[in-house]
């Protein structure tokens, strides 16, 4: 990867992933995400020595929505600790992201951070120490970035007025104890978290402590320490993709998360982040173009972790 040129590698990326458009549909269940442009792709590389290269809409911002949970479950680990792994587990799901079936079979239990129901005990647990924090989430990727983010709030009252599945899920949860704080109030945070935007500049900046041991080159700080820094890499690795997490690792070969709003984002542990954008979807919710685009340039700089 350090012998290439980035910028040459998206030139041809953005060429390659061309005949997979058409392929998927957009999040048509949350009506604000049914509205955007489907021919959209945006890719933005940042390298932890600086160097940054982006093509196409990179710099267009979209709802990142479950990319948020990353932030979010870094807040909650850098306050509390291992008291985390008392609430979510660490295993991968395999089932839908909003799957409740299985919830109910392991008594409230979310089995990882980054399922719908995993992400609102995450929410819960930091109801705890804040009044809003869809709000500290925002500010801390802000932060990161280095560039304020804002949340949609069109975008939230689009997705909180369809919340059906997670109320069913957060209500559930409270019934068995994972979470304390009524279920509306924790629907309401998770979906304005979701609810954030983002441009794939933004994002490949704002997590590349996720690439450097935990420390930011972009801001100057410690954000993780270099273990939990590992462990988040290995969720992500796991279970960022739900339950197509294992076509997608042998296809890309990264630790990466992805968002129904058609984003990715990507980590090359020791070397950089890579953000993709392209609101089709697959049938697991993950963007078709997105995929491609990451596969073909783990390909082209040979940049798979396995």
């Amino acid at each position: 990867m350090d012998e290439v040129s980035i910028a040459d590698v998206l030139a041809e990326v953005a060429v390659l992933v061309k005949p997979h458009f058409g392929k998927g549909q957009p999040a048509d269940y949350i009506p604000q995400l049914a509205r955007v442009p489907r021919s959209k792709f945006g890719m933005a590389v940042r390298t932890v020595s600086g160097q940054e290269a982006v093509i196409g809409d990179a710099d267009e911002g979209f709802s990142v929505q479950s990319i948020t949970k990353v932030f979010s479950l870094g807040l909650a680990l850098n306050r509390f600790g291992d008291e985390v792994w008392t609430r979510v587990g660490k295993e991968p799901s395999g089932t839908p992201f909003n799957h409740l079936s299985q919830l109910e079979a392991e008594e409230g239990v979310p089995r990882n951070p980054f399922i719908n129901a995993g992400a609102m005990a995450i929410s819960d647990l930091l109801l705890d120490s804040v009044r809003d924090p869809a709000a500290l989430v925002r500010g801390f990727a802000s932060f990161l970035a280095d560039e304020q983010v804002e949340i949609d709030e069109t975008v939230a009252a689009s997705e909180l007025a369809t919340a059906h599945q997670n109320r069913a899920i957060a209500h559930l949860m409270r019934g068995k104890g994972t979470i304390s704080h009524d279920p509306e109030a924790v629907v309401a945070a998770y979906c304005r978290q979701c609810a954030l935007t983002m441009s794939c500049r933004q994002l490949a900046r704002a997590m590349l402590p996720l690439a450097a041991g935990g420390f930011s080159p972009l801001v100057q700080e410690t954000i993780f320490p270099e273990r939990l820094t590992r462990r988040l890499n290995a969720l992500l690795l796991t279970c960022g993709i739900y339950d197509s997490v294992g076509s997608f690792a042998y296809r890309v070969g990264l630790p990466a998360k992805s968002g129904v709003g058609g984003g990715i984002v990507a980590v090359v542990p020791g070397k950089a982040t890579i953000a993709v954008w392209s609101p089709e979807l697959d049938r697991f919710g993950t963007s078709v173009v997105g995929t491609v685009a990451l596969e073909r340039f783990s390909q082209l700089t040979n940049c798979s972790v396995l």
